[in-house]
Order: C-alpha cells, then sequence, then structure tokens
C-alpha cells in the first residue's frame, strides 16, 4: 500500500472547495429555516458542496446528540432531547422546498428509545415520499441492536436504498466503533438484502487497516448480499478522535476500486474525499 507521512501536513489530494453557488445557498437556508441536522455539516463532510449542488442532501434525524461516542464520530454524545414527533412532516416539506432529486435520510443512534428511533424512521420515510412524487430516498440506519423486526420498519416503508455502514474492517472494529459489532453489522445487511432492497455499506480507510482486510471485508459484504460499497479517506475530527495512520493514495483507492468491482459488486466508490452519500443517486439502480 501506498503511504503518506501523516506527520506532515495533508496531501494536496485532500484538499476541497469552499461551499459555494445557488443550489447549496438554498439548501443552507432551508436547513437552517426549518431547523434540520444534516450529516453534511455535522460530519464536516467534504463533498457537501458537490451534493448539495446537485439537488442532492443527507438530513439527519432524531436529533443531533447521539448515544454513542465511536471514537471516529464528530456527532455530539450525550443525552438526547425528547423525540419531535413533528420531524417528519418537517423532513417531508424541507425536501419539497429544496426541490431534492434524491434524499439521503441517516440519524444519531438512539439507544435510549424501546424502538431505536424506527418509528419515527418510518414515519419520516413515508411523509417524505408522499409529499415529493419522484424523489428518490437512500436511508443510511443505524444497526439498531441488530433486532429485525425494528430493521424491518425501515424496510416496509420502502426506500430505494438501505445502507449501513462497517465503518471499519474487523480487527479494527472495537477500538473503532462504541458498541457496534462486525459482525451484527452484516447480520443487519443480510436482513436488508434478503427484502431486495438495495443494499449498500461503507468503511473508511486510513486508520491502520492492510489491504488484505480490506479485500476480506468486501468478501464479508458480498456474501451477505452487499451490492454497492464506498471507501474514503478517514479525517480526524479533532485531537480527541482516533488519529490517522496513513494517507492512503489516489492510487490505491483506484484499486480497491477495480478489486470491488471485480470480486462482484454493483457499484464501488472509492476515492480520498468519497463518503457515505456520495453520489447516493446513481446506486438506486
Amino acid at each position: 500500500m501506498e503511504r503518506q507521512n501523516t506527520t506532515a501536513r495533508k496531501p494536496d489530494w485532500l484538499k476541497i472547495k469552499i461551499p459555494s453557488g445557488k443550489e447549496y445557498l438554498l439548501v443552507k437556508e432551508i436547513v437552517k429555516k426549518n431547523k434540520l441536522h444534516t450529516i453534511c455539516s455535522s460530519g464536516h463532510c467534504p463533498d457537501m458542496h458537490e451534493c448539495w449542488g446537485r439537488k442532492t442532501a443527507t438530513l439527519m434525524i432524531l436529533g443531533d446528540i447521539c448515544t454513542r461516542s465511536c471514537k471516529f464520530c464528530n456527532v455530539k454524545t450525550g443525552h438526547p432531547m425528547p423525540l419531535d414527533w413533528k420531524e417528519p412532516e418537517r423532513v417531508a416539506h424541507s425536501v419539497n422546498l429544496m426541490n431534492l432529486k434524491h434524499c439521503v435520510l441517516t440519524s444519531v443512534d438512539r439507544d435510549d428509545l424501546d424502538d431505536g428511533g424506527a418509528g419515527i424512521w418510518a414515519q419520516t420515510i413515508r411523509k417524505t415520499k408522499e409529499q415529493n412524487f419522484g424523489t428518490t430516498i437512500e436511508t443510511l440506519i443505524p444497526d439498531f441492536d441488530g433486532r429485525p423486526e425494528l430493521i424491518q420498519q425501515v424496510i416496509e416503508a420502502a426506500p430505494e436504498v438501505v445502507s449501513h455502514n462497517l465503518e471499519t474492517v474487523r480487527r479494527l472494529t472495537p477500538s473503532t466503533r462504541s458498541r457496534a459489532q462486525y459482525d451484527r453489522s452484516l447480520i443487519v445487511l443480510e436482513h436488508i438484502a434478503k427484502s431486495g432492497i438495495v443494499t449498500k455499506s461503507g468503511i473508511m480507510a486510513g486508520l491502520g487497516e492492510t489491504p488484505n482486510e480490506v479485500y476480506e471485508l468486501m468478501d464479508d459484504l458480498l456474501a451477505v448480499g452487499v451490492t454497492v460499497l464506498t471507501i474514503g479517506q478517514y479525517l480526524q475530527p479533532t485531537k480527541k478522535h482516533l488519529p490517522v495512520k496513513e494517507y492512503i493514495t489516489p492510487r490505491q483507492f483506484e484499486n480497491y476500486k477495480k478489486i470491488g468491482l471485480e470480486k462482484g459488486f454493483k457499484y464501488v466508490e472509492s476515492s480520498p474525499l468519497t463518503r457515505s452519500s456520495y453520489h447516493a443517486e446513481k446506486h438506486i439502480k
């Protein structure tokens, strides 16, 4: 694997554009006015300007405080606010105002709730579909502790794509994810795939994984029916988070894409700046 010294400045290929443009500013204003949360902003996503400019946005439901504290994630952790049952209507209305062609919904983990937030998830999908004819939806869901009846609520609301991220290879999962388990995530993905919905997952590179471990992860995902994979460079949000072990070169990301497609994935998005919802609108096919 080609590596970049992580004590040096970030390599040129990780430079990002300053968000701008008419569509970007419109989405930003609607998000603010309707008191919505986006993982685009919370996660400091480098693709935000491009996605919002293409009328694709990732909205985060169930508040902005997560009950888990994964060591790579910049979303706030702690005790969440009570459920807002008006949120599904607000999200649906905002998607309409933004005139989104494709909407990605994600959420914080809500381990404080009996249903993990599955009820709000299902209602948000249905409301969004009712008010936005022609808008396609991807859901990037938590693991719901692997409970099939909760995952099924999301499936039955009929989004076009259901995604759940493995985040990293098996060996690094215990030191990277606070509660989620590698095998449990595979069980979640298998349940989704068996429903017939397009099933997707994503990982970060640069946490210390080896190429062989990434290839093994690809095999694990394919074995449970995942057809879409995203791979992007991990970037340390703050000094409190896991450090970057290595900057993976664009050439290696291209190699991951090539091998992933050869192994059988229908789509592989793999580049330094790729994030879970990058080019998400392409994955509904």
